[in-house]
C-alpha cells in the first residue's frame, strides 16, 4: 500500500509491538499512511501508533550517544530546538536523567520540552535500540487521524 512489495513485518517479544522494514524512507511511509488513513479511518482501528525509526543499535548508551552525535546534524539545524523523547521496556539498567542529560549534552541547540522543532526519539527494547529524529507531527497516534 505505501510502495514497497516485500517489506518485512515482524512480531517482537514486547507484547503489541510489531516491526516493519521497508525499502522506503520512514518519512515518506508515514505521509502516505497518514493519506490511507484520512481515505479510510478504519484500516488502521488496531493500530494505536506507529513511530519511524531511523537507527537501530544495541541498547549501550555511548553506541547510542555515537550514533546521536555522528548523524544529528542531517536531522536537526543550528536553530532548531529540540527534545528528548526515551521510551524503555526490559532495560533496568539505563537511568533515564543521566542518560538524557548525556545525549543533551552533545547538542548545542535550545532545549524546548512544550513545542520543540525536532524530536529525538529513543525506543528502549531490551537489547536493542531504535533512534528517531522526527518533527512533532512524525508519530502517527490513530486517536488524532
Amino acid at each position: 500500500m505505501c510502495g514497497d512489495e516485500y517489506p518485512i513485518i515482524s512480531r517482537l517479544d514486547f507484547q503489541g509491538l510489531l516491526i516493519a522494514l521497508t525499502k522506503i524512507d520512514n518519512k515518506t511511509v508515514i505521509q502516505k499512511i497518514k493519506r490511507i488513513s484520512k481515505e479510510n479511518p478504519d484500516f488502521f482501528q488496531f493500530i494505536l501508533k506507529i513511530i519511524p525509526i531511523d537507527y537501530v543499535c544495541e541498547t549501550q548508551v555511548q553506541t547510542i550517544s555515537e550514533i546521536i552525535q555522528s548523524n544529528y546534524y542531517k536531522y536537526i539545524h543550528s536553530e532548531d530546538s529540540f527534545k528528548i523523547v526515551l521510551n524503555r521496556r526490559k532495560s533496568p539498567y539505563i537511568n533515564r536523567q543521566s542518560f538524557i542529560k548525556k545525549i543533551a549534552s552533545i547538542l548545542n541547540n535550545k532545549v524546548d520540552l512544550e513545542h520543540p522543532d525536532k524530536i529525538i526519539h529513543i525506543e528502549i527494547l531490551g537489547n536493542i535500540s531504535g533512534i528517531s529524529y522526527l518533527s512533532p507531527n512524525a508519530i502517527i497516534k490513530t486517536k488524532d487521524l
